[in-house]
């Protein structure tokens, strides 16, 4: 061995090995891994001021209690050597000594040169606990150190924006000035992240920011003095053996690591490897160059002396406030309890202390950053505890609008639960005593009622009665159930049997078309035939007309007077571009959404078995790959086949035989001619224009004031001008393109009454062009007089 020792006076060789070493922890470090490598021991008598002038050198400001021989506290949770490991397993001589090393219960009273954590939201306040997650790297690696070389002590301070998410402070300005000394309880080593759980002892405050060197300065050697022992001597520190074997370990294990992911040469590799290493330590020692981004790791700190204050009755009183609110906090919402559980040590008090019982309250609220750092900054008691006092009353006031609220949400669901079970008590005793029944006996109720007072078909009675008892054995959530009740609403919906009463009145029937309709005497001379026939034989039966002619001569127009003029029930539906077949013969109740077709649906709604059903532009209609609706118009307008009308979705024949069919379309050359064999075609001609000039008279100017509001005072329309603008401006064969011209001209004059330009205007020949432009056709005549040869 290179330790040479000589002992003057009479003691245990194991004492002093035991007190060397102990003292060689302490004043180099537990892993600065130093040898001794010459002691001289000489006797000394004044040995007590020797002995607290060398401990206090590392332990200063610190109470040391050497208590009995006790194992000391790890802060993270040790690994079994592996093949992973950084460090060879060896035997470490420190871990003889681990058991006899005295513990140290006390927190040091100064420590000016700390981590910083960074938090958001809340601060830490002294004497309460907090959980804080650590994953920025260079912050894990540096805490990792400093618990590992027994320092676990870190500064605890709160971001000025809760919206930033940086761990690491890029600057000084970004964080408050004040925050609290911490220490470092329990850290969870999870890897990519650390858990720790701190707990707060002191304020202090920011002096600088600190650039943290890899590799501190030693003491070379140093001069001891053991009065107890009558010992002197002297220590020279030197790098042990197992530290040169520990840093081999880790280049080894590092140039392995990179060669494995480039495929270099060992000696490449070890080149590199070096050369990185000896870059980071330069980077890392040399000063930071002016300009320079760096994050802050390490801060200058110190204390923040608290102000001496009396126990005046204003303290006394804002203690006992304090106290008490928060009592009534916590009796109001349990979670504050838990709350309060976790914040505090077990079996600590924090009542007794005014300082304390101010940051109790501060933690126990919700608000805002600024606010709770103004309480961790003010250093007079009765200010904080005012400050302390205002948050908790705030919380006192949330907690009585969150009890308010949670009362009048807890009291309607009590209400509502009590309803139900009333309803259900309800149901339970009607059905008891007969007078209310099951919810699928109600359904079938309801449906026997809706046929009761009609003549329902026995083939259609039978399909009923057989759907009704199926429906009792389906489970009321099962989808067959509803395809089933839907069945049934419609079999039970249509008019089975029921007729409305026809008006067999020629003289009114004629009053009705000549009142609707000007001219079209062939249409109206074969509806009184119908008529006439009805009443001959006092029974009506289904007829099939088709009007054929140009746009807007009124086809579907005078289908809905005569359906006035005949008291029938009046439907229309327009078959122009169809090309789905099931748009009139419905769909299979096995598809989703399943319907009936436009014929059922029409008997539904009219509720009459003798309707008048308009098909529109039958001469328009497609066809698709869902089938040819022209081929399903034949069965529906066939007097021989519709009285056994066969819907898809009803399944059941239906009688469409008293149904007045009436279509109507402006070609014949795009019709079937099988469908065309069933239709009766009547022709509509275009108007002349004196037919036009009475039409607009009777029927279109009328019309177009009313909708525009003018009265008869306001406007005059004369002949000459309607004249002229049926010849000039309206030439075709319908009456749609005159209607357009009169309200454009009984717009403008609308126009003129309103802006007061006219009380009255007159619609002349002359000043008809004003209104509705220059003539589109014109009169002019190549001969005033016709020579011979010329018609």
């Amino acid at each position: 061995s290179r330790t040479k020792m000589y002992l003057v006076g009479a003691f245990s060789r194991r004492a002093a090995v035991l007190t060397v070493n102990c003292t060689r922890k302490c004043l180099f470090g537990k892993n600065s891994a130093r040898t001794l490598s010459s002691w001289n021991l000489t006797s000394k008598p004044a040995y007590e001021r020797t002995l607290q002038e060398n401990w206090s050198r590392k332990f200063q400001g610190c109470v040391i209690v050497p208590s009995a021989i006790t194992q000391p506290r790890r802060f993270c949770t040790s690994r079994a050597a592996d093949s992973d490991s950084d460090d060879p397993p060896e035997e470490d001589p420190e871990q003889i000594l681990a058991t006899h090393l005295p513990a140290t219960v006390a927190i040091p009273e100064v420590w000016p040169h700390l981590p910083i954590i960074a938090t958001r939201r809340n601060p830490v306040f002294p004497r309460f606990m907090k959980i804080i997650e650590v994953t920025n790297p260079l912050l894990i690696d540096l805490i990792r150190r400093k618990v590992k070389l027994n320092q676990p002590y870190a500064g605890v301070f709160l971001k000025r924006s809760d919206d930033n998410d940086n761990e690491v402070v890029e600057n000084l300005t970004d964080i408050y000035n004040v925050g609290t000394f911490a220490q470092i309880q329990e850290m969870q080593d999870l890897g990519d992240k650390l858990r720790l759980v701190v707990t707060a002892h002191r304020r202090i405050k920011i002096v600088g920011q600190l650039f943290e060197d890899l590799d501190p300065p030693q003491p070379k050697a140093m001069k001891l003095n053991f009065p107890m022992f009558n010992v002197k001597m002297h220590v020279t520190a030197e790098e042990p053996d197992a530290e040169k074997r520990r840093r081999k370990h880790r280049v080894q294990r590092l140039i392995k690591q990179v060669r494995n992911a480039n495929n270099d040469s060992p000696t490449e590799v070890e080149t590199k490897t070096l050369e990185e290493t000896e870059k980071v330590k330069e980077s890392k020692r040399r000063p930071l160059v002016e300009g320079e981004k760096q994050p802050v790791l390490m801060v200058e700190v110190e204390n923040i002396k608290q102000e001496a204050f009396k126990q005046t009755e204003e303290v006394k009183a804002l203690t006992q406030e304090v106290i008490k609110t928060i009592r009534d906090i916590i009796t109001m919402n349990p979670l504050y309890r838990e709350s309060l559980q976790q914040m505090l040590h077990q079996n600590q008090r924090v009542v007794d202390n005014p300082i304390y019982l101010c940051d109790l309250g501060a933690s126990l609220s919700a608000a805002d950053s600024p606010e709770l750092q103004a309480i961790l900054e003010e250093m007079d008691i009765p200010k904080r505890l005012l400050l302390s006092l205002s948050l908790l009353k705030k919380e006192l006031e949330l907690s009585k609008l969150q009890q308010k609220i949670g009362r009048e949400v807890e009291q309607k669901v009590k209400e509502q639960h009590r309803k139900y079970i009333l309803q259900e008590q309800l149901k339970v005793i009607k059905k008891e005593l007969g007078i209310e029944k099951d919810d699928k006996d109600a359904i079938g109720e309801k449906y026997r009622e809706r046929i009761k007072e009609k003549v329902v078909p026995p083939a259609v009675s039978a399909v009923i009665e057989e759907e009704l008892n199926k429906l009792n054995f389906l489970e009321s959530h099962s989808t067959e159930f509803n395809v089933t009740r839907n069945y049934l609403d419609w079999l039970t919906s249509l008019p089975w049997g029921v007729m409305s009463e026809e008006n067999l009145d020629l003289d009114r029937a004629t009053e009705i078309l000549d009142a609707d309709h000007y001219g079209m005497e062939d249409i109206k001379k074969r509806i009184l035939e119908f008529i006439a026939v009805s009443q001959l034989r006092g029974t009506t039966q289904g007829k099939i007309l088709c009007f054929h002619g140009p746009p807007g001569v009124g086809k579907t127009s005078i289908a809905r007077s005569i359906a006035r003029a005949l008291n029938r029930e009046y439907f229309r539906f327009s078959v122009g571009g169809m090309t789905d077949v099931a748009e009139i013969k419905g769909h299979r109740r096995t598809y989703v959404g399943a319907m009936p077709g436009k014929l059922i649906q029409c008997l539904k709604k009219t509720q009459t078995e003798n309707p008048l059903v308009l098909i529109d532009e039958v001469d328009k209609i497609g066809r698709g790959y869902q089938g040819d609706p022209q081929a399903a118009l034949l069965e529906l307008l066939d007097k021989e086949q519709n009285k056994n009308f066969l819907d898809h979705y009803i399944d059941v024949p239906v009688d469409l035989s008293h149904v007045l069919f009436i279509c109507t379309a402006n070609v014949l050359d795009t019709i079937p001619e099988p469908l065309r064999d069933r239709m009766e075609m009547i022709e509509m001609s275009g108007y002349v224009a004196e037919e036009k000039l009475a039409i607009a008279k009777q029927y279109l100017i009328p019309q177009a004031m009313n909708e525009s509001g003018l009265k008869e005072d306001q406007i005059a329309i004369r002949d000459d001008s309607l004249l002229k603008l049926v010849k000039n401006y309206c030439r075709e064969s319908g009456v749609r393109n005159l209607q357009k011209h009169i309200e454009k001209i009984i717009r403008k004059v609308a126009y003129k009454v309103v802006r007061k330009e006219s009380e009255h205007c007159d619609v002349t020949e002359e000043s008809l062009s004003t209104y509705v432009g220059k003539p589109i056709f014109t009169q002019d005549r190549m001969y005033t007089d016709t020579p011979a040869g010329v018609v």
